[in-house]
């Protein structure tokens, strides 16, 4: 008989303890040093581009001239400010801000979602893939071409829109669109959907491949239908992706767009239509006033971020998804 061998069977060995602090900063920093590599040029031209301009804030506090050097410079503090907020021009360019925001923001998420769930409630592919491009295309036609096509389409002269409603018996005459200033909100709206709609159902549509399909399975059996399939299943599923866009587009609530409403804008809708980059660009460029153009940017910039910290710190407090 052969001598027998003994086998000695060693314990697994104790996972590490996870390093905290520098230490264990360091160490995942080796471990990610690829990716940290990969980066270093986003952070250099996020740097020079965002960070270093930030320095031309001091202009805000200034009677800016352009001839002087910056210690040359008279200092007036937060005069510029006090204009601002007493000036009846620049609280009618917050008004339409905040309206125009507002309205984009409800309409892109309404016609968002439901152009995602009627896309995904589709069984016939063709048809599906033709819808999807064709409410893509509008998202790739710029706002320089798209703002030509609708303004010929809201033409009183043999405009589309008119020639439609007046063959409706809607109205009896031509409708100047763009030249009556009440109308620019919800033109800019539906203007916004018309061109944004379709891509901004990428993320919902990608969200819904996500949900478990022995869900829809067990509401199926349970006897619900496809509307309440949607409702218990779908929209519950879209939740996390939707409180993150939201905290998102309240942070942007303050840039309600620029080339929209410097396109169709005109002077006799300029009440409605001019908002805060508009007086940025007027006062900043074209009457050459610097200093009350940068308070105007500063504070839009100072108040984008209060509303992004604020909105991710009821999400998390509500116990929902957040941005960070």
């Amino acid at each position: 008989m052969g001598r027998a061998t003994m086998v000695t069977i060693s314990p697994d060995p104790l996972p590490s303890p996870r390093r905290t602090g520098l230490r264990g900063f360091m160490h995942r920093l080796n471990q990610q040093r690829t990716l940290v590599w990969m980066s270093v040029p986003f952070l250099i031209w996020l740097f020079i581009f965002k960070y270093l301009p930030i320095w031309g804030w001091t202009i805000a506090f200034q009677d800016f001239k352009p001839a002087r050097k910056l210690i040359d410079q008279q200092w007036v503090g937060l005069k510029h400010f006090r204009f601002l907020f007493q000036d009846e021009h620049f609280l009618r360019v917050m008004r339409n801000t905040l309206a125009m925001s507002f309205i984009n923001l409800v309409l892109g998420f309404v016609t968002a979602i439901t152009l995602a769930i009627l896309l995904n409630e589709l069984r016939q592919i063709v048809f599906k893939r033709v819808v999807q491009t064709v409410s893509y295309l509008p998202h790739f036609i710029s706002w320089v071409v798209a703002a030509s096509i609708i303004s010929t389409a809201l033409s009183a002269d043999g405009g589309i829109v008119n020639e439609v409603l007046m063959w409706l018996g809607l109205i009896k005459e031509p409708v100047l669109w763009l030249g009556e200033g009440s109308y620019f909100w919800g033109i800019l709206g539906a203007s916004e959907v018309w061109k944004n709609v379709g891509w901004n159902t990428i993320i919902y549509l990608a969200a819904m491949t996500m949900v478990d399909p022995s869900q829809y399975e067990a509401a199926e059996i349970d006897g619900a239908g496809r509307f309440q399939r949607i409702w218990h299943v779908t929209l519950p599923g879209l939740k996390p992706v939707f409180i993150i866009l939201l905290i998102m587009n309240i942070g942007n609530l303050l840039e309600s767009g620029f080339e929209p409403q410097y396109l169709l804008g005109n002077g006799m809708n300029v009440d409605y239509s001019e908002n805060l980059d508009i007086f940025v660009l007027k006062y900043g460029i074209q009457m050459g006033n610097f200093s009350l153009s940068i308070a105007a940017g500063m504070f839009k910039t100072v108040v984008s971020f209060i509303l992004l910290f604020s909105a991710n710190h009821i999400a998390k407090r509500l116990g929902e998804e957040r941005l960070f």
